[in-house]
């Protein structure tokens, strides 16, 4: 018998009782990783430190959508201004060459109704990356992971295979190695993904940004300077991508706790992102380029309709405020 393909209400959370004492010990983790890698290369953010251009645009939601798609900021149509922020995934400023997770942040202005985190919302955020899913399952992998990294040296390798075994260490480097080094064409023609859920009013759904094909195609030498393969576009002319939900349908096939699972349901587009023609390197661009710098990406500044679910985002919730705090930010 197949599984059926009908978005579902019937998603369930599962906490452990020792969550709150396993995030609060992630947020310190990250906040003593970030303050040393400050202190090598300025005040920054934990991951995702390197900003490569930032851009402002606007997200136009549609009509006429199903019931399952038609939640929170997308109820009803209407039109939001949105800052874009491009950044390279890692904990340090290194070049565009080396491989890495490709980070898109959207932060959506004007939206009302209650916070995720309490009170009235003041964005709707969306972190998006250049892969469908997550490559570690749960967070306590994640974290693990990250401060062996950090480490440099053999650091990672070493406790890959304490965490594995000798065989098992070796085939998870050389996976995590094939994920970090995809190929990736540029953030003006490559899809991203939020790659873990959030709630849809009663659903739940995984994100998707899809380029439009009038964005070009990959240009040899992008590899170089993603943001300013990016500030190309834009000075030329306008980009514009799909914004798309992925529903929950069953957990079996899109389960929320597993964020490394790849859902196979498929993608219904709720609103258009449309970034101008404009000049980062203007005087409006370079104040963008600062303030998106000093803004909050965060899929926790959301509103409750779209509050983030699963272990790894309740983990974020605490691991990006304290970075917050830890730049400024909070």
């Amino acid at each position: 018998m197949t599984e059926p393909q009908k978005a579902s209400t019937d998603w369930r959370e599962q906490s452990g009782a020792d969550d709150e004492a396993r995030y609060a010990g992630y947020g310190r983790q990250f906040a003593q990783l970030q303050a040393r890698k400050s202190r090598k290369w300025g005040v920054g953010r934990a991951l995702h430190r390197k900003q490569l251009t930032a851009a402002r645009g606007t997200l136009t939601v549609g009509n006429g959508l199903p019931e399952w798609a038609a939640q929170g900021l997308f109820s009803h149509s209407g039109s939001y201004e949105t800052w874009v922020r491009l950044s390279n995934g890692g904990m340090d400023r290194a070049s565009d060459r080396i491989p890495d997770i490709r980070g898109l942040g959207l932060r959506v202005l004007g939206v009302r109704g209650e916070s995720a985190l309490g009170g009235p919302a003041v964005a709707q955020c969306f972190t998006l990356i250049n892969h469908e899913a997550f490559a570690f399952a749960r967070s306590d992998e994640f974290v693990d992971f990250a401060m062996a990294a950090s480490e440099g040296g053999g650091a990672l390798l070493r406790y890959l295979v304490r965490r594995y075994g000798l065989f098992g260490g070796s085939a998870r480097m050389l996976q995590l190695a094939k994920t970090v080094g995809k190929a990736f064409g540029g953030f003006a023609t490559e899809p991203l993904f939020s790659a873990v859920p959030m709630a849809n009013g009663p659903y739940a759904v995984r994100v998707r940004l899809l380029p439009d094909a009038a964005n070009g195609e990959h240009r040899a030498g992008a590899a170089a300077d993603w943001g300013g393969d990016f500030a190309a576009r834009l000075a030329a002319g306008p980009l514009q991508w799909d914004l798309q939900l992925q529903p929950f349908v069953s957990e079996n096939l899109t389960p929320i706790e597993d964020a490394s699972v790849n859902w196979p349901t498929p993608y219904r587009t709720v609103a258009r992102l449309t970034l101008p023609r404009q000049n980062t390197a203007s005087e409006e661009g370079r104040q963008l380029l600062a303030d998106a710098e000093a803004a909050v990406f965060d899929p926790w500044q959301a509103l409750a309709a779209h509050r983030p679910l699963g272990d790894v985002q309740r983990a974020r919730k605490v691991v990006y405020f304290e970075s917050q705090k830890g730049r400024g930010a909070a």
